[in-house]
């Protein structure tokens, strides 16, 4: 019996892993917001680069509430990581001084 109960007990498994692989895939959706981290690892770039990125505003960026009392920290729409992935970065703006 014991032969028997192993294979039964492997696709147990097996099907108990695949509905946890679902359910990582459906966190995977589109989001309205991305954090700088979470658009850094979708465009596979550093996440000090975005953030340079957002502080020159070669991306569209807002400053939100992040938790971490009165620090601010920057969100990227899901709209912004569309066009990012047309176009590439927004134009270099001039200093002036």
């Amino acid at each position: 019996m014991t032969t028997d109960a192993a294979p039964r007990n492997l696709d147990e498994r097996l099907d108990r892993i695949e509905s946890m692989l679902a359910a990582l895939i459906e966190r995977q959706t589109i989001r309205d917001w991305y954090s700088t981290d979470e658009f850094a690892r979708l465009v596979s770039k550093a996440e000090f680069t975005v953030r340079e990125w957002c502080r020159l505003g070669r991306i569209h960026t807002e400053k939100r509430q992040s938790g971490r009392g009165a620090h601010s920290a920057w969100v990227i729409s899901h709209a912004e990581l569309q066009r990012y992935q047309k176009s590439g970065l927004l134009p270099q703006h001039k200093q002036i001084g």
